[in-house]
């Protein structure tokens, strides 16, 4: 499945909209504006929530975990020490050992399980706000790595670097 998810321009938190191949509104993150730490709801085109992100504000390096019904499902971490490309592991019940990695500078990377690709991440430069599509492979957790990429959006993106 691919998704286009784009950044919404105008908002007090970091809030995205998620559209599917045919153009339909298939989800929105709402990230909440005067919170400590970024926290958004992750959620279907109804309003219902499906996971949630929460920064780890005291880790080693940018830290998010991302929740589903409760239940942590993965824990999201940039690593520190990479020379070349930004590598970001992705661990938890729910994520099998993910990793993400690639050009965050030119925006183009892909999430890999067991070394098979299950995922590709790419910006378009001519939009005003933050728009990516992401490709998914078929029996993939899509809420989960659309998630993902929110939350290495905003590792790489902080606030005012958008």
């Amino acid at each position: 499945m691919t998704y286009v998810m784009k950044q919404k321009l105008f908002s007090w938190g970091d809030d995205f909209v998620i559209k599917d191949e045919t153009g339909q509104d298939r989800f929105f993150v709402d990230g909440k504006a005067f919170s400590l730490g970024n926290q958004l709801s992750f959620q279907n085109s109804s309003g219902t929530p499906l996971a949630y992100i929460s920064q780890r504000l005291l880790s080693w390096g940018p830290t998010y975990e991302i929740s589903r019904n409760g239940q942590l499902l993965a824990t999201v971490h940039k690593e520190l020490f990479t020379f070349f490309n930004c590598t970001f592991t992705i661990e938890g019940e729910g994520a099998n050992h993910l990793h993400a990695q690639g050009n965050f500078t030119d925006h183009d990377y892909v999430f890999t399980r067991d070394e098979q690709q299950v995922a590709q991440v790419s910006k378009q430069w001519f939009a005003l706000s933050d728009t990516y599509g992401v490709q998914i492979a078929p029996g993939q957790d899509d809420v989960l790595i659309l998630a993902c990429t929110v939350v290495i959006d905003m590792c790489c993106y902080p606030d005012g670097q958008r």
